[in-house]
This record gives structure tokens, C-alpha cells and sequence, in this order.
């Protein structure tokens, strides 16, 4: 008959079997050993009913713990496995069954024989109908149930049963602990799973097609070739001026391809030595050099099923680029210092500014490399070449300002069409620092065209020469003069109408003065039904 015992009331008088302590001993000692090295819950508590059966004797074993969600318990690990083949769909509702009764119940179980309680359900088809059951709760604190602990002493010399009971409460005490901390464990993963899943959405986000400006052919055309490489491992080579934003299409390759959840490392060759350039690609063992007391990883095993851009690659030396053509050719390679090869499945994109058929020809870069690279080219146009992209960029990178500064910023139309006729050597880049000056320097939030001509000025006599500003800002200054359009509270109808009023009705002139396109202003003139007088 079922017999429940109060595991927290004390019993001063059990029957003393030198035999079964000594078991229980030698399995309390091998149980702590498997709890203490093991961080896998399964395997843990599957090595725990192993060593019940096996050290002290008590076989079958089983640990079931319960279900957050449905509040039932379900078998995680017995012993004999493999007995039944829907052995991890079994479960018990509280009150159903023995070990459903421990677990209401919140008290030990024992059965002096299994045959004579036919509440034993005996669903995995292991029970001993001639030993003795025992059921132990698993709880933590005094109030949380989280599973029940089972198994069935083999010892037939008269040691009482209540002396096997203790022994296994003792057990269940020692899987609060493990269990404890793999739930533990499970949650921080869950939540750096789930903080990875939103970084990642947000990397997309940033570097989605939508989120780069470019409406003009020649960008558009960059966006189709992204779409289309972006599927495939194919190596990359982004071919462009600095600052056109080689970067950000080598982050738009990688977060919209399958390797989008794997590493994206980056790495400008053009800023190291060649012996600190190869540790930093290919790492290093400990005692390689003077200063390596650890192990490194390099770029290159960091990247591994993940994406390397290699930045400025053009600057590298030639005998640099031979160890590099190993690593693209066989996809494998040694740390400094060391001598077993690595392999490893990595994505390359790389970027220049560099012609590279010219230092092919001279002799600086190997043919080779350059066929290795080249299979896919991108080439990323001037900001001179998209004029028409300026004002969204401008508008773009003010936000980001305002953002940082913590107010509002505006630009004036002047100011907008002063950075529609600057030609940009420094691209993208340069425009962003000219925003940032001219943001700085406004103390009304408000930006107007003196403040970007004062912010080119200096650009440009540090960079080309004072002479190759006279031209577009004396431009400029004329059309200020003569530029009487309304303010920026106006519709825009009513601006292009008064544009092209001044321009004496040349659209060419009007969109000049609106900072727009010819086209941009042909649309609109469509779109507005505005009546374009002949003179």
C-alpha cells in the first residue's frame, strides 16, 4: 500500500545497513562529480539515474520535472533508456498516478511493493512489481514544486525502506541546484538570442536599400548589383573614390545575405605594417613574439561563416598579397608562430580607391590577387556624378545632428543649393563634415548658405586651393543677390512658380536657383500644372 511521508519530519530511529551506505556513499560521490561538470541539464540528470541504477542499486530511476506552461510533468531522463519509444511525450498531471500524487501532494511516496498499488501506472513498462517504489519531490525553497524524483531499491536484506527514501530526498536536493542554474543559464541565453534577433533586425534596418539615399540611375544600378551578389558567396570588389561609402554597401552585402546572422568583420589594411597586418588577419600562438603571452584569433577565423572586409586593400605590399592569395585560393592558413593549418569559410569583400589595373601594369600589385578579387566589381559613383542625391543626403545627415545635439536644425534653400555647386572631392564624407561644422557654428539651429560657404572655404584652401573656390561661390553670391523666392513657409508650388518667374522662365536657370534638377523641376512644373509662359 502507498504510504506518504512528510519529508521534513524527522525519523531518529532507520534501520542501519552498512551495505546500503556504503552504496549510497559511493553514489552520492559520484552524482556530485557529475553535477559539478556538467552545464548540459539532459545529460546531467541522465548521468544522475545512471548512477542510482548503477552505484546504489536502484533501478529503474527516473526524474521528471514540470512543464512551466501546462503544469504537468514530463519524463527528462530515465534509466533503463531507451524502453520506450514516446518515452519524452509521456506525461503525468498532478494528482494522476504515484508520481502525479507526489507531486499535489508535495510529500515522499513509498510503496512497499509495486504490485500492490494500482495507482503505479507503470507507462514505461520498467517497474519491478516485487520492489519497492519511492517518490520524492523536487522543490526549491519550500513552496516550489519543479518535478519529482523516482526509483526502486534493489536491496532484499530488510533495510527499511524509509533509510532508501532519505537517501534519494537527499538526491532530489542536490538537482535543485543543477536545475536551478540550467534554468538560469536558459534564460540569459534566451535573452542574448533575443537581444542578437533585435541588433540584427536593427542592422538591417540601417542597412537596408531603403535606408541608403540614391535615387539617381547610376545608385539605383548599385542597389541591383547588391540584390543580386548579396545571395551568393561571391567575392566582392567595391571600386570608388573615398568617401562614396564603400563601407555601407559591404554592410548591405552582408546583412541581406544568408551569412547575415554570422559575423561581419572589418579590417583597413591600409593602417598596419605588414607584421602587424598579417597578426591581426591570420593571428597569433602564444610566444610568437616578443609581447604574445596569449593565443589570438585573427580577422579571418573571427569571420568564419561570416564576412571580412578587407578595406583599402590596394595598399598592401606585395609580399603581403602572396600570403593573402593562399587564404582566397585554399581557404586555409597558420597563425604566426604556428604550424597546423586553419581552415575556414569566409566571405570577402574588399575596397579600394586604387586603380588596380595601373598597378598591375607597374609591377605594385600581383595579376594574380587581382584576378582572385575581381570577380564581381562594384563601382560606387562620385558624389559630383549624383548631384541630385545632395539635398536628401543633406537632409539625411542633418537628422543625424540634430540627433546627437539634441535640437532642431534646418537648412535654408541658399544653403542647399551652395552644396548643389560644390563639386565634393572628399564625397560623402566631406559633405557630412561640412554639415557638422555649419551645425556648429549656427547658434539659431538655422543653417544658412554663409555658414556653408565659410565652412567650403576653409575646405577647400586646405585641400586643392583657394583658386578653385572662386568660381562656383562667386556663382553663388550672384544668384543669392538676385534670389527673391518666398520663405520656406511657403508651398512649393508657389516657389517654383516664383523660381521660374525670376529665371525668366528658363527652367534650367529656376532649378538652379531651387537646388533642384532640371528634371527634378520638369517633374514638378508636370505634376503642379504650372504654365510655363514662353518669352
Amino acid at each position: 500500500m502507498m504510504n506518504l511521508l512528510d519529508n521534513t519530519s524527522d525519523e531518529s530511529t532507520l534501520a542501519w545497513d552498512e551495505r546500503a551506505a556504503a552504496l549510497h556513499l559511493a553514489a552520492l560521490f559520484q552524482i556530485s562529480r557529475i553535477l559539478q561538470h556538467s552545464y548540459d541539464l539532459q545529460k546531467t540528470l541522465q548521468g544522475v539515474v545512471e548512477a542510482l541504477a548503477q552505484a546504489a542499486q536502484m533501478n529503474p530511476a527516473v526524474v521528471t520535472l514540470v512543464n512551466e506552461e501546462s503544469g504537468a510533468l514530463f519524463i527528462n531522463a530515465v534509466h533503463p533508456a531507451g524502453r520506450h519509444e514516446q518515452v519524452d511525450t509521456l506525461c503525468y498531471r498532478s494528482g494522476e498516478g504515484v508520481l502525479g500524487t507526489v507531486l499535489m501532494a508535495g510529500k515522499t511516496v513509498l510503496v512497499a511493493r509495486a504490485k500492490d498499488e494500482p495507482r503505479l501506472l507503470n507507462r514505461l513498462g520498467l517497474l519491478d512489481r516485487d520492489s519497492p517504489f519511492i517518490g520524492v519531490p523536487i522543490r526549491i525553497g519550500k513552496e516550489e514544486l519543479i518535478g519529482v524524483l523516482a526509483a526502486q531499491p534493489r536491496l532484499q536484506n530488510g533495510t527499511d525502506i524509509l533509510y532508501h527514501a532519505r537517501f534519494l530526498e537527499m538526491v532530489a536536493q542536490l538537482l535543485v541546484q543543477c536545475i536551478v542554474r540550467a534554468r538560469k543559464l536558459l534564460a540569459e541565453k534566451q535573452d542574448l538570442v533575443t537581444q542578437r534577433d533585435q541588433l540584427l533586425r536593427q542592422m538591417r534596418c540601417r542597412y537596408g536599400f531603403e535606408n541608403i539615399i540614391g535615387r539617381t540611375a547610376s545608385m539605383q544600378s548599385v542597389f541591383e548589383m547588391v540584390r543580386l551578389v548579396a545571395k551568393w558567396n561571391t567575392t566582392v570588389l567595391l571600386r570608388g573614390e573615398s568617401g562614396t561609402g564603400k563601407e555601407l554597401i559591404a554592410h548591405a552585402i552582408h546583412y541581406n545575405s544568408p551569412r547575415a546572422k554570422r559575423p561581419f568583420v572589418r579590417l583597413n589594411c591600409a593602417a598596419l605594417p605588414d607584421n602587424l597586418l598579417e597578426s591581426e588577419l591570420f593571428g597569433h600562438e602564444r610566444g610568437a613574439f616578443t609581447g604574445a603571452v596569449n593565443a589570438r584569433k585573427g580577422r579571418f577565423e573571427l569571420a568564419h561563416h561570416g564576412t571580412l572586409f578587407l578595406d583599402e586593400l590596394g595598399e598592401i605590399s606585395p609580399n603581403f598579397q602572396a600570403k593573402l592569395l593562399r587564404v582566397l585560393q585554399e581557404g586555409e592558413f597558420e597563425r604566426v608562430g604556428g604550424e597546423n593549418s586553419i581552415r575556414v569559410d569566409v566571405r570577402i569583400i574588399a575596397a579600394t580607391n586604387r586603380n588596380l589595373e595601373e598597378a598591375v601594369a607597374r609591377g605594385s600589385f600581383r595579376q594574380d590577387l587581382y584576378y582572385r578579387l575581381n570577380v564581381l566589381t562594384i563601382e560606387l559613383p562620385a558624389l559630383r556624378a549624383r548631384k541630385e542625391d545632395i539635398p536628401d543626403l543633406a537632409r539625411f545627415q542633418l537628422a543625424k545632428i540634430s540627433k546627437r545635439q539634441g535640437r532642431r536644425l534646418v537648412m535654408t534653400e541658399a544653403a542647399i543649393r551652395m552644396l548643389m555647386l560644390h563639386d565634393w572631392p572628399g564625397n560623402v564624407r566631406e559633405l557630412e563634415n561640412c554639415l557638422e561644422r555649419a551645425a556648429v557654428l549656427c547658434h539659431d539651429g538655422v543653417i544658412r548658405g554663409e555658414a556653408i560657404e565659410s565652412g567650403l572655404a576653409t575646405a577647400m584652401h586646405l585641400g586643392k586651393g583657394e583658386a578653385l573656390l572662386t568660381a562656383p561661390l562667386a556663382l553663388e553670391r550672384e544668384l543669392l543677390q538676385e534670389s527673391e523666392l518666398p520663405d520656406t513657409e511657403a508651398s512649393e508650388r508657389e516657389r517654383i512658380e516664383a523660381a521660374l518667374r525670376q529665371a525668366g522662365w528658363v527652367k534650367a536657370k529656376a532649378a538652379r536657383l531651387l537646388g533642384m534638377t532640371p528634371r527634378q523641376i520638369g517633374y514638378r512644373i508636370k505634376l503642379y500644372g504650372i504654365e510655363v509662359r514662353e518669352l
